[in-house]
Parts: structure tokens; sequence; C-alpha cells
């Protein structure tokens, strides 16, 4: 099988500003010029002092992990930025990962998430996340520590409508009744929808088997997370080997003022894809600094990565 890839768009500061959002979507034509699957964007509304209350990263190209990213990180809209690179490509795939749901509304988060499905032409993946930054939690009003029972409802409430009007839901945190949401998304049954986490955790593997197209876990899930997770979709009886598994690389930064070189970073996608990782993500800031060199690179992972393969 070959592998797909996917270039993560966002985080990559050290090569743009964050203002800088037309050159983003010219790195998207290039990915998929040079052969890539899809672009990743992922999103957060507001940042408050605890996005950095554990300490900045030492090199800034490094993911920006809970707690350890600077406040002033640049956040575009995603689902504005995926739709502005939905206009200049056919075939990329546009990953919204991760969507903070609980911070919305359902019905108007559906309402964009369906038009931008729509635009694609069915190209959509969202990932729909609850995050861990109590401050922005706050900032909106939404509470924290309800989040994860939100987003339940969300995903009941998005099911509903991709089916068909009038629509009626009664919950804890919505309720609507006889609602009409025309034009639904591209397929019957919505955009493609991955869920991943730092851990398996019995939530996100209720959501994962009811609504997953794919996993894509924070970091490398143990062997017997793997286990559990198909064999709790062979039992609900769903084709575990239908599920996309997301994977990535590991960057190695001689220091914090540095590229890390792309061979190593590459040398785990062989025993990824033993495991069924079909997928694998990509951040270009963290092995160049050339803004022009964006096709390149991704031409080099893709040439890199058959020869690992034979």
């Amino acid at each position: 099988m070959t592998p797909r890839f996917v270039l993560v768009l966002s985080e990559n500061w050290t090569m743009t500003t964050g203002r800088d959002l037309p050159t983003l979507v010219r790195w998207a034509r290039e990915a998929e010029d040079a052969g890539f699957d899809a672009v990743m964007v992922s999103e957060h509304v507001v940042l408050g002092p605890d996005a950095g209350a554990g300490g900045v990263m030492g090199n800034p190209r490094e993911y920006a992990l809970p707690g350890n990213q600077d406040p002033f990180t640049p956040w575009p809209s995603s689902l504005a930025l995926l739709g502005a690179i939905a206009s200049v490509t056919s075939t990329l795939r546009l990953a919204a990962a991760a969507v903070l749901a609980p911070l919305r509304h359902p019905l108007a988060l559906a309402r964009d998430l369906g038009t931008l499905d729509l635009l694609s032409e069915g190209r959509l993946v969202v990932q729909p996340t609850v995050s861990w930054s109590r401050d922005e939690y706050a900032a909106l009003g939404v509470p924290f520590d309800r989040r994860g029972e939100i987003l339940d409802e969300q995903l009941e409430i998005w099911e509903l409508l991709w089916k068909g009007s009038p629509v009626s839901y009664r919950g804890e945190h919505f309720s609507f009744r006889d609602v009409y949401f025309e034009p639904r998304a591209y397929r019957e049954d919505g955009p493609r929808m991955w869920f991943g986490g730092q851990r398996l955790h019995a939530r996100l593997l209720d959501r994962l088997v009811r609504y997953g197209h794919g996993f894509h876990p924070l970091g490398r899930p143990a062997p017997e997370e793997l286990d559990r997770l198909r064999a709790t979709l062979t039992a609900a009886g769903r084709d575990a080997d239908t599920l996309e598994m997301v994977g990535g690389t590991r960057p190695t930064f001689p220091d914090d003022r540095s590229c890390a070189p792309l061979a190593p970073a590459l040398e785990s996608i062989p025993e990824q894809m033993e495991q069924g990782f079909t997928t694998f993500c990509i951040k270009p800031s963290q092995f160049t600094d050339d803004p022009d060199g964006v096709g390149a690179f991704c031409r080099e992972v893709i040439r890199r990565t058959g020869a690992l393969l034979g």
C-alpha cells in the first residue's frame, strides 16, 4: 500500500508570518501538485495565559502542546482558510483538525462544515474535539467541565441534520424543533470524521465506533490500544480495516535554533504501516526554513519514503 501524506499548515510561523495566509494557500496547491493527499489546519478561537503555563517550547518549529505555547501564536480560522484552499485545488483533502466543536452552536457549525464540504465536493475531513484550555472556554462562556457532553450532543445533532429536514432535538445542552437545514453536506452521511486524543478512553472509543472514519491519535498508541480499537469495531459490526489510521513523523532537533533532518523522521513509517497506519502527517517548518521550497520538500518526502518501502 502506498502511504498518503498530510501537509500540516498550522504553526509554520518560522517560515512565514501568521498574517500571510495566501502563502499557506500556495503551499497547499504545491502539496497537491507534488502528490500529497491532504492538508491539515488546526484551530483555537482565542488563547489565554494557560496556553504557556507549562513553559514555552524551546524550538518554535515543534508542535505546540497543551500548556507549552506562546499565547501570541497565530490561529487563523481553519474553515475559512480551508475554503480558500478548496478554491485552488481539486483532489486535495481538507482536514479540519481539530475543530473545537463545543465552543460553537451545533447548527451554526454544521452550516459552515456542510457548506465547505459541498464547496470542495466531499473533500472535507473533520476532527471534532474538546481541547484543553480552560481560559479559552471561559472567554467564550462555555462550561469547560461539560465539554465532552456538549460534543456528544453535537455529534447526535449532526447525524440527524445530514439525513434530512425537518429536524428536532431535545438534549441537556441543545433543544430545537422542526428546523430545516439546506443545503446539506456533499455525502448523505456528512463529511468524513476523524477522532483522536492522548489516550483511547471509553468516550473516544464510542465516538470512533458510532461516527468515525479515521483514528488520529496524539502520539503513538500502544499496541494493546490498537488491539482494543479493532476488537471494539468488530464487535460493533464494523470492518476495522476500513477505519483510516493516521500516524505521523517525529523530528529530532539538533538544537533550539535548527530544523530537524528529514531522513530519520521518516524511518518509523514502515513500522507504522505494519501496525495498520496508512496516512502520515508532516509539518514542513520542522524540516525546512525555505518558504519557496515546500513543493520540493513534499516531493522529497514521497521519494524518500518510496525508497524506504522498497
